[in-house]
């Protein structure tokens, strides 16, 4: 059996973790690495002393996302990356190239990088040569206001229905 590389892009929103939780559910086998890739946005500002703090608070997520990994599967093989990069998503496309991954799941929400990189992109699976994972949960509509008998409601349109993501696998969360 090959060993798989996987990599989680860590952000700081609800639906990452639930990619991240996900991903140990359904994805990972036994002996597959793990990456936890964590790319904070670079300063515009030479201040070191800022761009150590992003750095840290990077890492402590990063941390906080690997006990979750620990509390689930205690014999999961982890990697953490922190990196500074940029938001279009170029920085986590060069990382998931260099560690060769063949597996990159993504919580998809309405800032994430891949809306971004699909602006400039065809083909974002081919960009980032491996199978995409895009999990996303699934959004709780307001309740019909008391007095729609006459109209019908349509349901609010999802911004990924807007894009080509025809090579990258998009699930709901059930």
């Amino acid at each position: 059996m090959d060993v798989r590389k996987i990599v989680v892009v860590v952000e700081d929103v609800d639906v990452s973790r639930k990619a991240l939780q996900w991903s140990l559910h359904n994805l990972l086998r036994y002996g597959d690495l793990l990456t936890l890739l964590h790319v904070f946005t670079a300063t515009k500002s030479r201040n070191k002393k800022k761009a150590r703090l992003l750095r840290l608070q990077g890492y402590q997520l990063a941390l906080s996302f690997k006990e979750i990994c620990n509390s689930n599967f205690f014999n999961t093989n982890i990697e953490m990356v922190v990196t500074e990069g940029d938001q279009e998503g170029r920085k986590i496309v060069a990382m998931v190239r260099e560690i060769g991954a063949s597996v990159l799941v993504v919580g998809l929400h309405h800032q994430s990088f891949l809306y971004r990189l699909g602006l400039g992109h065809d083909n974002i699976a081919n960009c980032l040569s491996c199978r995409v994972l895009a999990i996303k949960q699934p959004e709780l509509s307001p309740p019909p206001p008391l007095r729609a008998k006459t109209r019908e409601r349509l349901p609010p349109l999802d911004s990924s229905t807007t894009m080509d993501f025809s090579q990258i696998e998009i699930s709901g969360l059930q």
